[in-house]
């Protein structure tokens, strides 16, 4: 097995969008998780890498992004989960990690094989990150319980997909660097 990264996916976020109310109980209980998924990553020198929707602020830098969700009403979903200096950081436009960013080139450039995904939401950006990452040759790794949804039930039908179309390794957090 090749080197791994974690990959945060969209949780530098303000919540400001049309499905924010389906997802926020989601999310609330997918922080906790991921901050300990991210300080066992750190603890293992695991690459962590924030790939993370720009919200059409095209003038925008991670930083800004990060000072906008942390004003927000719900910094304390972000506070907690806010990239260290080690951090590696890409902004996206659309859905997948992968669209039109320079990501695949990171991680060829760090020797990067298996990915981890992270964040949300998990029957859009996080299947179709997963998909773009199997066409690519990465190995995916979903933890279940550290990914965010809008519907519970697609949600589950994506996981199912990225099992069985995509090869992807679908277990709990707590499997990941214990």
């Amino acid at each position: 097995m090749g080197k791994t990264a974690l990959i945060v996916i969209d949780m530098i976020n303000t919540y400001d969008h049309k499905d924010a109310d389906l997802l926020l109980p989601s999310v609330t209980s997918v922080v906790p998780v991921l901050t300990g998924l991210l300080e066992r990553a750190r603890q293992k020198d695991v690459p962590v890498i924030y790939v993370n929707d720009n919200f059409g602020e095209w003038r925008s830098h991670h930083g800004e992004l990060l000072e906008h969700a942390l004003a927000g009403p719900h910094a304390e979903l972000v506070e907690p989960l806010r990239p260290d200096r080690s951090s590696l950081f890409v902004v996206k436009a659309r859905h997948s990690i992968f669209f039109d960013t320079p990501l695949t080139y990171l991680l060829h450039q760090q020797g990067i094989e298996r990915l981890v995904l992270s964040g949300q939401v998990t029957e859009q950006c996080v299947l179709y990150s997963s998909l773009d990452a199997h066409i690519r040759h990465f190995d995916v790794v979903i933890p279940r319980d550290a990914v965010a949804h809008i519907h519970a039930d697609l949600a589950e039908a994506a996981l199912r997909m990225m099992e069985r179309n995509m090869g992807a390794q679908v277990c709990d957090s707590r499997e990941l660097w214990a």
